[in-house]
């Protein structure tokens, strides 16, 4: 791991991920022109989510029987198809299934960050982790100031149009700055499929980080899917361009990836996932009580988007640690649940919105970061009474 890579590879998570988020501030544009409800909007985006749900499964475990580098160029170049396909898109039917396919395709991040954990020597893995996943957390947030702003001067199909550009180029750069990466295993995919199921199994680290990362994505898109219709509703009645600059609000939380990743070196990964759940538990308290008013949104904003970054981080740290020569493997099973939560995110922030507008939506995460408190409770309990036993 040199300098040049992990920047290269930081870079790259963020530029292919973003693609995957682009719509969220545009789904009020989306809806007017398809004529689709609040609901019906918030299934397009959880249609994507369903397709990178489905290429953890069948893609991502590749990453351990393939030479990573071929692999990465080929989807990233699929991506760029799916992309166009979008833009193109004249029905709801052909923008579904183009969404499903630029969620598929764009998981090939998840094929990049345990390459970089793989490439990364042991004590600085947490800040490698951290720093690229601080990456893709920049890439999810400035999408959305991207393509508001974008989709507000020239149309939301112009956003697509030129993240297709940007793909193609990017495959081709993937090529000169990524190292080759022969496969650390020799496995039908097969063995590989039941060897997945042999570490849900043996492994219950890898169950609870891949649960509370689930609440925590389903939190975090249950949110951003619905952002755009508070800030349409008084006192705000901003547009697209003014929800995607909220992304940079939620930058600035990202920007500490890398530091959340040292203090997961030292302290260890547990003590950061502990204090993420508190932190997003009282964001979306102080939402409800404050998302009304800009300074109190721009504030919850950024308590939000730094436990979840947080969290995201300590658990990626947590599963690249079990089995160094199956890290794709345990991405695969903890991405898998991290969408599925981000799935129903989508889906049951915008039903949320639709029965009972924002207190709904904060209803939902704080449930979602509950749940995950409580989750994560009984499991340090047991731990306290295995080692006191």
């Amino acid at each position: 791991m040199n300098r040049r890579t992990l920047w290269f590879m930081t870079g790259a998570v963020g530029a292919i991920v973003a693609n995957v988020y682009y719509i969220q501030p545009l789904l009020a544009d989306i809806a007017r022109e398809f004529s689709l409800s609040s609901t019906g909007a918030g299934a397009v985006a959880m249609v994507s989510q369903l397709g990178t749900t489905c290429a953890m499964l069948l893609l991502v475990p590749l990453g351990d029987i393939r030479e990573r580098r071929a692999l990465i160029s080929l989807l990233i170049v699929v991506l760029a198809g799916s992309l166009a396909a979008m833009a193109a898109a004249r029905s709801v039917a052909a923008l579904c299934v183009a969404a499903a396919v630029v969620g598929a395709s764009g998981s090939v991040v998840h094929l990049i960050i345990p390459f970089a954990a793989h490439l990364a020597p042991p004590k600085e893995r947490g800040r490698v982790v951290g720093q690229v996943i601080g990456g893709l957390l920049m890439g999810i947030l400035l999408a959305r100031t991207l393509s508001g702003w974008l989709g507000s001067i020239a149309g939301w199909r112009s956003v697509y149009w030129s993240a297709c550009g940007l793909m193609l180029i990017l495959a081709a750069l993937t090529r000169l700055c990524l190292p080759k990466s022969p496969p650390e295993n020799q496995l039908s995919f097969g063995e590989l499929a039941r060897s997945i199921i042999r570490l849900v199994r043996d492994e219950p680290e890898l169950r609870e980080a891949s649960l509370l990362g689930a609440l925590f994505f389903l939190a975090f898109s249950a949110f951003w899917t619905t952002l755009v219709f508070l800030l349409e509703t008084p006192p705000y009645h901003y547009g697209a361009a003014a929800a995607g600059m909220f992304g940079l609000v939620g930058a600035a939380g990202a920007a500490g990836a890398p530091l959340i990743g040292r203090i997961a070196d030292r302290r260890g990964p547990r003590v950061t996932v502990g204090a993420a759940l508190i932190l997003g538990f009282v964001s979306f308290v102080f939402l409800a009580v404050f998302g009304h008013r800009l300074a109190g949104l721009i504030a919850g904003v950024l308590l939000f988007d730094l436990a979840v970054q947080a969290g995201h981080v300590s658990n990626q740290t947590r599963i690249y640690n079990l089995h160094p020569g199956a890290r794709s493997r345990l991405n695969t099973v903890y991405m898998t649940c991290y969408f599925i939560g981000g799935s129903c995110g989508s889906i049951l922030g915008a039903w949320a919105w639709h029965v009972a507008g924002w207190n709904g939506v904060c209803a939902c995460g704080v449930g979602a970061m509950g749940l995950g408190l409580l989750v994560f409770r009984l499991k340090t309990r047991r731990l306290t009474s295995s080692v006191a036993a």
